[in-house]
C-alpha cells in the first residue's frame, strides 16, 4: 500500500511537470498534428522509462534490460528537469514583462500591442534557446557526475583533542549508489583513490547500493580492497532498506567491512581511545524491527574515550547525536542537492546540506556524496571522496 501511494505521488508530480513541458514547447510550434503527437508520445516514453526501471528493480528483474531502461529514463529525466527549470524561469520573466507592458499601455494609449506573430516568433526562439542550453548543461552535468570524484580535504577542529589524535585521518565514502548506472569500474577507481590517501579509518555512511546482493556482488567486490590502519566501518542508508538490508549487512561483513547497527567499536590509536559508532537510517530504520535509529543506544556501554565519532546517513541524526556526547558526526544523503534546483529543496528536509557545521558541541560534516542517484548529473554539487583530519580547536 505504501509503495502504491509513493508510486502514485511520483507519477502525478512527474506527469504534471511533463504536461507543462509539452504544453509550453508545442504552444508556439506551427506544425501539424502528427508532429505534436510525436512530441507528446516522446514525453510519455521519457516519463515511463525511469518508472519502468524502478518497477523492474523492485520486482527483482535486475539485469541489462532494467539497466538500459534506467539509463534512458534517468538521462531524459535530467534533461527535462533542466528544461523545466529554464522554462519556468522564462515564463516568470515573460509574465512580469507582460504585466509591466500592460500597465504601461494604460498610461500610453498610443502604444500598439505586440502582434501575435511577433510574440509567437519570440517564444519559439526562446524555446529553441532553452532546449539548446539544457542540452549543454546536460552534457556538462553528466561528465561531472561520471568522473572519478575528487578528494575534498576538511580539517575539523576539536576542543581538547589529545595529542596522539591530532592529524587522525578519516576518509568518508557515501551515497555511492552502485546499481543500474554505477558499476564496478567506478567503484574500483574510488577504492584506489581512497587507498592512496593512507587513511587511519574509512567511514561508509550509507546508500552504497541500489539493488540486490545477487545482482551487484561483483560490482561492490572492490570495496573489500579498502585499506586503512583501523579498518572500514559502515552504517545503513535508506537505500539499503530498499535493497535487502540484512543480506547487505552480511555481505559487507564478508568483505571485511564492519557494520554498525546502533553499535560501536573502540579503537586504540597511539595510546588514545577513539570510539566509532554507527546508527541506522533515521527514517527507514523505524520500519525494520530492531533498526530504529538510536545514537544513545549506539554508544551505550562504551568505556571513557578521548574522541567519539558517529556514522549517520542523514544529517538530522546530529540532533540526537549531540545529546549522546558525540564529537563528530559524518553524514551524506543530501548529495548537496546534486543539481539545480533540487539543492533548494534539500534544505527543506535536512538541517544541514553540505560541508562542515556545528550543532551545539558536536561537529557535523555532510558530504555531497561519492556517486549520484537518479539522473547521472551533477551541477554545482560535485561528488567527493572526503579526507577528514582532526585538529585542535
Amino acid at each position: 500500500m505504501r509503495f502504491l501511494l509513493f508510486f502514485a505521488i511520483v507519477l502525478g508530480v512527474l506527469g504534471a511537470g511533463y504536461a507543462y513541458l509539452g504544453w509550453r514547447l508545442t504552444a508556439t510550434l506551427d506544425v501539424g498534428h502528427r508532429f505534436r503527437r510525436g512530441i507528446w508520445i516522446g514525453l510519455a516514453l521519457m516519463l515511463l522509462s525511469p518508472l519502468v526501471s524502478f518497477i523492474l528493480l523492485v520486482a527483482g528483474h535486475e539485469g541489462r534490460g532494467s539497466d538500459a531502461a534506467a539509463w534512458v529514463g534517468f538521462v531524459s529525466l535530467g534533461f527535462l528537469s533542466l528544461l523545466f527549470t529554464l522554462l519556468v524561469v522564462r515564463d516568470l520573466v515573460w509574465l512580469g514583462t507582460w504585466v509591466s507592458a500592460r500597465a504601461l499601455r494604460r498610461w500610453r494609449a498610443s502604444e500598439s500591442p505586440v502582434s501575435p506573430e511577433r510574440r509567437r516568433f519570440v517564444l519559439s526562439s526562446l524555446n529553441a534557446g532553452k532546449v539548446g542550453a539544457s542540452t549543454l548543461l546536460l552534457g556538462y552535468g553528466v561528465a561531472e557526475a561520471r568522473d572519478v570524484p575528487a578528494v575534498r580535504e576538511v580539517d575539523v577542529p576539536i576542543e581538547g583533542l589529545v595529542e596522539s589524535l591530532v592529524g587522525f585521518r578519516i576518509v568518508q565514502v557515501t551515497d555511492l549508489h552502485v546499481g543500474p548506472t554505477i558499476k564496478g569500474d567506478y567503484v574500483r577507481a574510488v577504492v584506489e583513490r581512497v587507498n592512496a590517501l593512507d587513511p587511519d579509518l574509512v567511514a561508509l555512511t550509507g546508500d552504497m547500493v541500489d539493488g540486490s546482493v545477487a545482482y551487484l556482488s561483483e560490482d561492490v567486490l572492490p570495496l573489500g580492497e579498502l585499506r586503512s590502519r583501523h579498518g572500514s566501518y559502515f552504517c545503513t542508508g535508506n537505500h539499503e532498506y530498499y535493497s535487502g538490508v540484512h543480506t547487505w549487512l552480511a555481505h559487507f561483513e564478508e568483505l571485511g567491512i564492519v557494520p554498525l547497527v546502533n553499535a560501536h567499536r573502540v579503537i586504540e590509536h597511539d595510546g588514545a581511545r577513539l570510539m566509532v559508532a554507527g546508527v541506522t537510517d533515521v527514517r527507514e530504520g523505524v520500519r525494520e524491527p530492531g533498526h530504529e535509529s538510536d545514537p544513545a543506544r549506539a554508544v551505550f556501554g562504551a568505556p571513557p574515550c578521548d574522541f567519539a565519532l558517529l556514522l549517520a546517513h542523514q544529517p538530522k541524526s546530529a540532533i540526537e547525536a549531540e545529546r549522546a556526547g558525540i564529537d563528530l558526526v559524518v553524514s551524506g544523503h543530501t548529495h548537496g542537492g546534486q543539481f539545480f534546483p533540487w539543492n533548494f529543496f534539500a534544505h527543506l528536509a535536512q538541517p544541514y546540506v553540505a560541508g562542515l557545521h556545528r550543532h551545539g558541541r558536536t561537529s557535523v560534516y555532510v558530504s555531497c556524496g561519492t556517486g549520484y542517484w537518479g539522473p547521472p548529473l551533477r551541477i554545482g554539487a560535485p561528488s567527493e571522496i572526503t579526507l577528514i583530519r582532526l585538529i585542535r580547536a
